[in-house]
Parts: C-alpha cells; structure tokens; sequence
C-alpha cells in the first residue's frame, strides 16, 4: 500500500473515511480542498490499497514545529499497521525539514489514538478542557521532541 501525497481527486474518499470516524476531526470537502492548494503548509498524505482510501493524515509546518491535524485509517483496517505508517512518513518528513517537534490533541477517551503516540514517544503535554463538542470532551496535548 503506497503512500503517497493527497490530490484534489482524493478528497470525497477522505470525507467518506472523516463521516465513519466520528472520533476523528470532521472537516467538511471544501476545507479539506483547502488544505491541498498551492503554498499552503499542510502535509497532505493518503494510504491507497487498490484503488482505494484506507487512511490519510493531515499535519502542518510551523516554523521548526509541526501540528497533526488529523489521522484517519478505514476502521475495517485499523490495528493493521497503517496508522504507524502513516506516522512514520510525518515524522520522515518533519526530520528532513528540520523540524524540532511535533505537537497535537486528541480526545481524552481515544485510547487506541493514545497508545499509538506515546508508542512513538509522545508525551502529554497538558489539557484542554470542553475543546471538543459533540460529546463534550477534554482534550489531551501531546508532543514529541525530535532533536
């Protein structure tokens, strides 16, 4: 399963994988059009088995830090390895933008998400209380040091 940058062609797939992923950030195809345009400092990648989407991650650059946005794998492929791979091109990525760190949120009660970051090193790094909505819920902060 290659991974590879995300096209404007992928974008109805990805909102198919963000609808049965109710955990996960919901972004509506024009935001996630966005993200894919010219200049923009997002890290657009998607897992493609035949033809089809499996996962995807969104992340960003800021300056020497970078922030994932969003993962996503199929739930028929979860615990497969894909959200690992996905990681790993981020984190390849990061290092060869000289990248110090990257930093993200997610749900206090998204344990599998949990385990899968502090499997790579991630620590919490603090709480944000009510961030999300639907249902109410805190969220974790984590971060992972490269250098």
């Amino acid at each position: 399963m290659p991974i590879r940058p995300a096209t404007l062609a992928d974008v109805p797939a990805m909102r198919v994988l963000l609808a049965r992923s109710p955990g996960a950030a919901q972004w509506s195809e024009p935001q996630l059009s966005s993200l894919l345009g010219s200049g923009a400092p997002h890290l657009c990648l998607v897992l493609e088995n035949q033809g089809s989407l499996d996962g995807f991650l969104v992340a960003r650059s800021l300056g020497p830090e970078w922030e994932l946005e969003n993962i996503v794998v199929a739930e028929a492929t979860r615990r497969g390895g894909l959200g690992t791979r996905l990681l790993t091109a981020l984190f390849d990525h990061a290092r060869s933008a000289a990248a110090a760190s990257i930093f993200l949120e997610v749900r206090e009660s998204n344990l599998p998400a949990r385990r899968l970051y502090e499997k790579f090193g991630f620590h919490p790094s603090g709480q944000r209380p009510r961030y999300y909505r639907d249902p109410a819920e805190d969220a974790v902060l984590y971060r992972l040091d490269l250098s």
